[in-house]
């Protein structure tokens, strides 16, 4: 931080959901609701939003442009963002305190109203697509699609301010439509409001923070987890927020499924098993067009948001496949022997790993190997991305870097593209 007297940048305010993505390695498809984070500890899972919103303040102290005063850093005590910052090796303030216990929505709304009394001129977050639709529920200037019912905060007899705030300066709660960042940690982010990846996050703030950035509209996005658990993918727009313009380092949301070209998607997976050959153990991401992969090879159990593995059974014109591991967990996956791995990248978005699929873990892409990496996806599925790279976004910044270059997607049984594969 800079010396006492010493000119400072603008206020940055810090919150952190602390159980994002707690279930993404061991296939629960979310962290939402207590059972289901119950569960993901008994299984052996651990929360990562500290270390990756630690990553990007990193990144944004690193990445001021010349000249550009360093920001003071405002967060809420604890695991909501005083230990990501301490992790980066920074120091802020604390502007709230959840107390003792695990913590909720309602001390995300009290978390983000306390740094807005503050003044904060931008807000970082790190979590999902839940913890953006709870940042857009408690900013005064985040549009809704649809009319919502506020959530009722306890106030403090004495300041008459939300339990837990520590500072809260004059009358001003900050100015409207703060700007946000999200730091990605959940487990599924299909709103267009995260950075590519946690250095990307910090790029963008940097950006703003040195005044070389605009800011725009971005759509929060909202994913029914229950009805994910069950196969179905039911997403809607919920809001707006408002963000830094920086497209490059700043995710687009995730677009509309439909059911891919039956001729297509039958040529893709002739020319998977052609690849792979007749025996391979196959490790199948989620989406629509891996599941109308797998049910063109006949393994119409597959299911729609795991990860499965597939035996191919056979190749050439009459190439079948089928499952011998459903929604498989990270550890299971990493018992499996000489695995190939399969994926097709999020529509729109562009993401080939790190969202929703996080059960394919850095070291079982390790012990693949790049060269047993098969990408899937319709030639309509790439024009799409308009020219923009696939997307990997692990959680392990060395092999983001030992995975891009060009890779060939298979776009058909005799047909494929070479595309480029960023961190």
């Amino acid at each position: 931080m800079a010396a006492e007297g010493a000119a400072t940048g603008p206020a940055i305010g810090l919150v952190v959901n602390p159980i994002a993505g707690l279930g993404a390695r061991v296939a629960l498809k979310g962290s939402d609701g207590t059972d289901v984070q119950a569960r993901a500890r008994e299984l052996g899972a651990a929360p990562a939003a500290t270390g990756r919103a630690a990553l990007a303040l990193m990144e944004l102290m690193a990445r001021l442009p010349p000249g550009t005063a360093a920001p003071r850093l405002l967060t809420a005590a604890g695991a909501m963002g005083e230990d990501a910052v301490h992790a980066a090796g920074l120091s802020a303030q604390c502007v709230y305190d959840p107390g003792p216990g695990p913590t909720s929505a309602a001390d995300t709304a009290r978390a983000v109203a306390a740094l807005l009394c503050a003044g904060v001129g931008l807000l970082l977050f790190a979590g999902g697509d839940g913890t953006a639709r709870d940042i857009l529920d408690a900013m005064p200037g985040g549009l809704r699609a649809a009319a919502r019912a506020s959530a009722t905060m306890t106030g403090s007899p004495r300041t008459g301010a939300p339990d837990g705030i520590l500072h809260r300066p004059r009358d001003s709660c900050g100015p409207r439509g703060v700007p946000v960042v999200g730091i990605p940690a959940g487990v599924k982010m299909h709103s267009a409001v995260f950075g590519v990846h946690p250095r990307a996050a910090g790029q963008a703030a940097a950006a703003w923070t040195g005044g070389r950035s605009g800011v725009k509209a971005a759509e929060v996005m909202d994913r029914n987890e229950e009805a994910l658990r069950a196969g179905r993918v039911v997403t809607r727009l919920y809001g707006w927020l408002t963000v830094p313009d920086e497209p490059v380092r700043i995710q687009q949301r995730k677009m509309g499924s439909s059911a891919p070209d039956a001729d297509a998607v039958a040529g893709i997976a002739a020319g998977l098993a052609e690849r792979v050959g007749a025996g391979a153990l196959v490790v199948l991401g989620p989406g629509t067009t891996t599941r109308a992969v797998a049910a063109a090879l006949g393994a119409h159990d597959a299911t729609l948001a795991g990860v499965d593995v597939l035996r191919v059974e056979s190749a050439g014109p009459c190439a079948a496949a089928r499952v011998i591991l459903a929604d498989a967990r990270a550890d299971q996956l990493l018992a499996q022997p000489d695995l190939w791995i399969a994926l097709s990248p999020i529509g729109g978005q562009g993401f080939l790993l790190g969202r929703g699929n996080q059960q394919v873990s850095p070291d079982l892409l390790r012990t693949a190997g790049r060269e047993r990496l098969a990408v899937l996806a319709t030639e309509a599925k790439l024009a799409a991305l308009g020219g923009r790279p696939l997307l990997v976004d692990t959680g392990d910044p060395v092999l983001d870097e030992e995975l891009s270059g060009y890779v060939r997607v298979i776009t058909g049984r005799r047909s494929s593209a070479m595309h480029l594969l960023s961190p």
